[in-house]
């Protein structure tokens, strides 16, 4: 099992803690059996069989990326804490997202991209690293 924070800009974290609930102890995804994804109020949990592909994004506009955020074209739900860049999670089945949703992908903006995405490689899941920069 391998835990991979989640990381928090320095200027949003007391709006991601006075809104979210984000402190860095409650910030992170493990990767286990399963892909348990925790960020403050956030939760979404899954079989890691279920995790079909990964994608490495970014960075994008801080306003558009910070927080809880849920897509309202795609549904795709993000936990972010930073606008650097984040790596995107794909799913076979929509995944149950704060009792009230379903998604069908997940962006994470954890502290350490490529070694997330190799953790992902590692157990047989493909991507690709398509950030701007």
């Amino acid at each position: 099992m391998g835990r991979f924070p989640i990381e928090l800009g320095r200027r949003s974290r007391p709006l991601l803690r006075i809104l979210f609930g984000v402190t860095p102890a409650n910030a992170y995804v493990d990767l286990g059996d399963d892909l348990d994804a925790r960020f403050g109020y956030g939760r979404l949990r899954t079989p890691l069989a279920n995790v079909v592909s990964w994608r490495i994004e970014g960075p994008w506009l801080w306003i558009t990326a910070i927080g809880i955020r849920r897509g309202i074209r795609d549904g795709v739900f993000t936990f972010a804490g930073t606008p650097k860049g984040g790596v995107r999670v794909d799913f076979r089945e929509r995944v149950a997202t704060m009792r009230l949703f379903r998604t069908p992908a997940l962006y994470v903006t954890v502290e350490d991209l490529e070694g997330f995405a190799a953790a992902l490689s590692e157990r047989g899941i493909p991507g690709e690293d398509a950030r701007t920069r």
